[in-house]
């Protein structure tokens, strides 16, 4: 740890800054969704799940963004890196919609030009391709080593690929129910796709037999003693597995669900346990 106080500051590694802008946040709707409900006082009640699942998003941004895990992905391990994306993109935006009550996004997606801008965005083909180009087009190496050595542009890159990680997961875990139009079935098959589209980004870091990536080409990590090829191959397995163990509870979410309701249908088309004669 010493070695990693030589290498970069406090605020390097703790981005205290983000810090705060998160409790702001986790502040604004904590009043918002609280007890009290200050602003919109007629909205129904938010279940208790839901708020945990908001905060659990919160701290998860912070502990991929602002935390020693950005520091060491940003300037030596290209696996954290990776780790970094699939918290980013594959976790947290599904905790933060499903942490989201209706009435609060109401009066935000349904107005102005935003509103407009955000309901072509989440149209579940445009949203599907649009996450997994960017995402692809990011790891090209010409395109990461060029973005790595500009820090606004680094930034500005990440945050589109955060809002369309968004809206590629808003199809599936719409907080609102009038926009939630997809079936069960339909969602499944958007999750398989999802996984294919993934699927070249990892292999061409998987199976690359030299090292793409600039930054991470250099051997002097003070604190790991794996090559840099082998890190790199590690960030594509890491990434492979994670998204593949992410989609699969989503799959799993989709179907239990489904499941239930129609355990539900049968029991209210056929109510005190009777049961259509067979033949």
């Amino acid at each position: 740890m010493d070695q990693m106080n030589h290498a970069g500051g406090f605020f390097e590694m703790w981005n205290p800054i983000l810090l705060l802008l998160l409790i702001v946040i986790g502040y604004v709707y904590w009043n918002l969704v609280g007890p009290e409900q200050r602003i919109f006082k007629d909205a129904e009640p938010v279940e208790r799940n839901k708020k945990l699942l908001f905060y659990t998003g919160l701290s998860l941004f912070y502990i991929a963004q602002g935390s020693i895990v950005n520091y060491i992905g940003h300037h030596y391990l290209f696996s954290v890196h990776m780790l970094q994306q699939t918290i980013l993109y594959l976790m947290v935006p599904i905790l933060i919609w499903r942490g989201l009550p209706a009435w609060l996004l109401r009066p935000f997606l349904y107005k102005g030009f935003f509103g407009k801008i955000f309901t072509f965005l989440t149209r579940p083909l445009i949203a599907i391709f649009t996450f997994n180009m960017v995402f692809s087009i990011y790891h090209m190496p010409f395109i990461m080593n060029g973005l790595m050595q500009n820090e606004w542009l680094l930034f500005g890159y990440h945050l589109i690929l955060q809002i369309t990680a968004f809206t590629m997961w808003f199809p599936i875990f719409c907080p609102l129910p009038e926009k939630d139009k997809l079936s069960d079935m339909q969602k499944i098959g958007y999750i398989f796709a999802n996984g294919v589209l993934l699927t070249p980004a990892c292999a061409l870091i998987i199976f690359a037999k030299t090292l793409l990536y600039d930054m991470y080409s250099y051997s002097n990590v003070p604190f790991a003693h794996l090559p840099a090829l082998d890190d790199q191959q590690l960030g594509g397995v890491i990434m492979k597995i994670i998204q593949e163990i992410v989609y699969g509870a989503v799959l799993a979410h989709i179907f239990f669900r489904w499941y239930r309701r129609e355990r539900q249908d049968d029991k209210d088309d056929y109510p005190q346990g009777y049961e259509p004669q067979q033949g």
